[in-house]
């Protein structure tokens, strides 16, 4: 099985682009160390405001029970499939600029950034991921006893891919539904906001 499932682009780019998507049928098989290495040596690559990389990774496999259930326990009910997987993440974003204090609006996107370059090495590796926005951020808070100048940003669920039909409904049928996206024009402006550029008309 394969994690890619290829995208209906409007313009050509990147396979690897065009394949990825967040699978949430994943397999219990162990995703060797040194992969996982590879994962997040992409993701420490990735472009940041001032090159501060304000990113940070928990991370917990089926290897450590104590870990995984502890990250494990911080996901809504709606969201208990990811632990289906072999790897749970938990990305952080440090909040402020290491550099002079000051407030890093920034570090959001930064962290978004590492996190694309993690799913597409995993992608490229055969790996699937899913990041979750359903989870309790204060409890993530108190359990990893995160200060005020670091945020939980989202879970992540990582594996080789495992069959579907194993998933609940309506989960099941999701993995099936066709990938959509609003068309370029829809978000790409120039001269005003609204006004979709030339090119992607």
């Amino acid at each position: 099985m394969t994690t890619l499932r290829k995208a209906p682009v409007d313009h050509p780019v990147n396979e690897l682009i065009a394949g990825r998507w967040s699978p949430r049928g994943l397999s219990e098989r162990r995703v060797e160390p040194a992969t996982l290495a590879q994962m997040f040596e992409a993701a420490r690559w990735a472009p940041s405001s001032f090159n501060e990389q304000p990113w940070s990774y928990i991370v917990a496999t089926r290897d450590q029970p104590e870990a995984f259930e502890k990250l494990g326990s911080l996901l809504v009910e709606g969201n208990a499939w990811a632990r289906r997987g072999y790897v749970l993440a938990l990305s952080v974003a440090t909040l402020g600029f290491q550099r002079n204090g000051k407030p890093n609006v920034h570090a959001w996107h930064d962290v978004g950034a590492a996190s694309e370059n993690l799913f597409l090495q995993a992608a490229a590796l055969g790996i699937g991921m899913h990041e979750m926005a359903g989870f309790d951020r204060e409890r993530a808070r108190q359990v990893y006893g995160l200060d005020a100048g670091h945020d939980p940003v989202a879970m992540i669920a990582i594996g080789y891919p495992g069959n579907p039909a194993d998933l609940p409904e309506p989960l099941r049928s999701r993995e099936a539904a066709p990938r959509q996206r609003r068309p370029i024009r829809e978000f790409v402006f120039e001269g005003e906001w609204g006004k979709a550029a030339g090119f992607a008309r």
